[in-house]
């Protein structure tokens, strides 16, 4: 069965990133905010029309938020939900939880996310993700392709 607007969830064809992107080209964000919203955004939503234009106007009116510090003072200020024009107290709570994983883990920069979620030996970020509500093993792979690990099939957003 198909619904009229299933189209609306895949990814534009002309996207660089689409289906037929070659496996080790990814999707990422040098901004730890960007990294975190458009993660939470993701599911059962549309990329191009929902979550790619809030993540950009997230970095663009935050730029300094591409540490985890930096985000988590814009954070504090609880201007999130206008700045990305999201008024959902779910998605902005897992946002929050996320943000309090990173900083509990010593994720300051997208660098030590891609470090830590690259290193086997180092399990201990992917199981405290793993504890926040809507973070499944996709969302986790998901995480990794945003901040520059190609793993191939988390390459284009499915929805959840």
């Amino acid at each position: 069965m198909t619904i009229d607007n299933d189209d609306a969830n895949l990814p534009a064809p002309t996207d660089s990133q689409g289906t037929d992107a070659p496996t080790d080209v990814s999707r990422g964000w040098d901004h730890i905010g960007a990294i975190i919203v458009d993660a939470t955004l993701q599911r059962r939503q549309n990329y191009n029309e929902t979550v790619k234009p809030r993540v950009e106007a997230l970095v663009a009116a935050w730029p300094d938020a591409a540490t985890t510090s930096g985000f988590r003072q814009h954070l504090d200020t609880g201007k999130l939900s206008e700045v990305i024009d999201w008024p959902s107290p779910g998605r902005l709570a897992q946002v929050e939880d996320i943000t309090q994983v990173f900083e509990r883990e010593g994720i300051e920069t997208v660098v030590d996310l891609r470090d830590a979620l690259g290193d086997p030996a180092k399990g201990a970020l992917r199981e405290a993700l793993a504890e926040v509500r809507h973070v499944s093993p996709k969302t986790l792979d998901y995480i990794g392709t945003l901040s520059g690990i190609s793993t191939g099939s988390a390459d284009v957003p499915q929805p959840e």
